[in-house]
């Protein structure tokens, strides 16, 4: 039997083991069958936690929609119509906007002991609210596979918070400047939310810091912190691809590889994404020579003079810079994910001749129209520093429009010159990895993800000669 298979099995084997330990039934036969028959062992069990403002609801429904999951807050916990467990909590809540830890806690346990919970998992959103909490929830063996916190600045959370408004249909949540509406009917039906107030948010602030340094250490190998100071569609997908990570790699091999296509076809992307579910070592060419010569090492000399004058760098010196990088003990451990580099057939020859053969070869195949659109519109506030992009992200106010700018090298004729480029040396490269997978690029990022994940998981497809 093959790791890839053991690898389940040991999973299944190490959780069940935990169920009897935590629940230490009178029949331990009939538990362990009950447990199998269930096979609930990878269905999403998610805890997102973060202070006020932070947008981890917001993140916890998109988790949810994505996953087809349940979403379990405080709120519709306790707004349940057929538990009596609910009734006596919305009694409480009503009297001192609070419920109880130990009725909380229970009405947690009875929620996720229902059919749809067992077979499509769950996401807590803000629970545990306190150390207490955390641990009455994992003596009930209410385990998460993944625990997500999201943290920024409270001056940025207090301004945050002031713009919050809530479309009280739906209960999605909007904001005055990062995310208007644009239909004018639901910009009209929008409302502001109680205790988001300059005092009341600083308020909550505090005893969420008080409360998440003591919960943290209850989850000390399943722990993701992700910054929730940049666009929420950034966080979502680190958040996604943690809550997809198994703890241990499913991969069959040491992955190494290798993304190739024009630029802007998301190779950046996809290699932060494999670098993060995989833990493999990002290995971006461009970015390996500027830190040659950030760090003034004795190549970064080399390159520097051509950095100056804005010429290529020759191939022997990135050649150099290369092999150092994907020779390290921790690029031969993990494995690597490649972009940026080779551009032609003869950096593919010299890459081979170093021994650094990529076991996996994606080429991400985009439109030139699609090039154009992606990288033409994008734009920058020199005021800010926040990036926009005329189609995808439009700026929320014609000030903030006017003032924008282009960077040089996303003009169209720029586009269209690197486009050029790669595409008069990508039949050489395509015939020199046979083995290659070709992925339609021109798609949304984590479909093109899941492609390249299964073609690393996969055995690789036999091509009838």
């Amino acid at each position: 039997m093959s790791r890839k298979q053991t690898e389940p099995l040991q999973c299944k084997l190490q959780n069940m083991l935990e169920q009897l330990l935590i629940h230490q039934p009178k029949d331990p036969i009939l538990f362990m069958i009950s447990h199998l028959q269930r096979d609930n062992n990878n269905v999403p069990k998610i805890v997102i936690l973060g202070p006020p403002a932070s947008g981890k609801t917001t993140i916890a429904m998109w988790l949810c929609k994505h996953l087809n999951s349940n979403l379990l807050t405080v709120e519709n916990l306790i707004g349940r119509e057929f538990s009596s467990l609910a009734a006596g909590a919305r009694r409480h809540y009503q009297n001192v906007t609070k419920v109880p830890s130990t009725l909380l806690v229970r009405l947690i346990q009875e929620r996720v002991s229902e059919e749809d919970c067992i077979r499509r998992g769950w996401i807590l959103d803000g629970i545990p609210e306190t150390r207490e909490q955390a641990l009455m929830i994992q003596t009930l063996g209410i385990t998460p596979r993944h625990v997500i916190v999201l943290s920024s600045p409270d001056t940025v959370l207090i301004e945050r918070n002031l713009g919050k408004r809530i479309d009280p249909q739906t209960g999605e949540i909007y904001h005055t400047t990062f995310d208007w509406p644009p239909e004018a009917e639901i910009q009209n039906r929008l409302v502001v939310p109680e205790g988001i107030s300059e005092l009341e948010t600083a308020r909550k602030l505090l005893e969420y810091h008080r409360n998440i340094i003591r919960i943290l250490p209850a989850y000390p190998k399943i722990l993701k912190v992700i910054s929730a100071d940049q666009p929420c569609m950034d966080v979502f997908y680190q958040a996604l691809t943690y809550a997809q990570t198994s703890h241990r790699s499913n991969a069959p091999f040491t992955p190494r590889v290798l993304l190739c296509g024009p630029v802007g076809s998301g190779k950046r992307l996809q290699a932060a994404l494999l670098a993060q579910k995989y833990g493999l070592v990002n290995v971006h060419c461009g970015q390996l020579l500027k830190e040659a010569v950030a760090d003034k090492s004795k190549v970064g000399e080399l390159i520097q003079p051509y950095f100056q004058k804005k010429m290529a760098v020759p191939d022997s010196i990135i050649m150099k810079v290369l092999d150092q990088r994907l020779s390290q003990q921790d690029s031969v451990q993990k494995g690597w994910v490649l972009h940026g580099f080779p551009r032609d057939l003869d950096q593919a020859h010299m890459l081979h001749s170093l021994g650094h053969q990529p076991s996996r070869v994606f080429f991400l195949n985009v439109p030139l129209d699609s090039i154009i659109e992606r990288l033409t519109l994008r734009r920058m506030d020199p005021v800010t520093g926040e990036r926009y992009h005329l189609m995808y992200k439009p700026p929320p106010t014609v000030e903030i429009q006017a003032r924008l700018l282009q960077h040089p090298k996303d003009t169209k004729e720029q586009v269209k010159l690197k486009m050029d480029l790669f595409y008069r040396h990508s039949s050489d490269l395509e015939e020199f990895y046979r083995q290659a997978i070709a992925i339609n690029g021109d798609q949304d990022p984590y479909t093109v993800f899941e492609y390249i994940e299964s073609g690393i998981i996969n055995p690789l497809p036999r091509k009838v000669p």
